[in-house]
């Protein structure tokens, strides 16, 4: 085992950090989490466009943690939660940046790095064109909206969706994303 998830969140912590969290990711947390960084954008007194795009973003966030997390083995459990997650979110000098990270077992990495991917290729208009057909033409997964968060992430931020995939054993990968919202020009 390489990847050090202590030293990988102390790292995420730079900035002026308004939350940062990690363990168990329930939907009491997502509540409490929404309500902090909420207050904590007033006290910035960002624009509303600016405190809704964060808000709106932190939300996609915060559901897609919370829907592909995977429960991990009670072997892992010594260590790390059930349900074990990471979030931090901070304001940097122009833009604010929204991280999660979560565990994933080896065989989903590829699908997921080629959808990201995808995704970071396609046109503001593309985006707009996918979002539609997912909404109109798709079915809802078993955990959710069948792609439509990561979609939905970039399409609000115009932003390109940073990733890594760090090894943690045979079995299990640790994903990080990183969102950043622009403050306005």
């Amino acid at each position: 085992m390489s990847f050090d998830i202590n030293e990988y969140y102390s790292r995420l912590n730079g900035g002026d950090v308004l939350m940062a969290f990690k363990g168990s990711i329930t939907s009491e947390l997502i509540s409490n989490v929404l309500e902090v960084v909420e207050s904590r954008l007033d006290e910035y007194d960002e624009s509303s466009k600016i405190r809704k795009k964060v808000y709106n973003v932190l939300v996609e966030s915060l559901q897609n943690l919370y829907h592909h997390i995977e429960v991990l083995p009670d072997v892992m459990q010594k260590e790390y939660d059930e349900k074990f997650g990471i979030l931090v979110v901070c304001r940097l000098d122009d833009r604010y940046r929204i991280s999660t990270g979560n565990f994933i077992t080896q065989d989903k990495v590829d699908v997921l790095r080629k959808k990201i991917d995808k995704i970071n290729t396609m046109s503001r208009e593309e985006l707009k064109d996918m979002y539609k057909f997912i909404l109109n033409h798709q079915r809802l997964s078993e955990k959710g909206g069948g792609g439509l968060g990561l979609v939905d992430i970039a399409r609000k931020t115009g932003n390109q969706l940073e990733y890594t995939f760090e090894r943690y054993d045979d079995i299990y990968y640790f994903f990080n994303l990183d969102v950043y919202i622009n403050l306005a020009k």
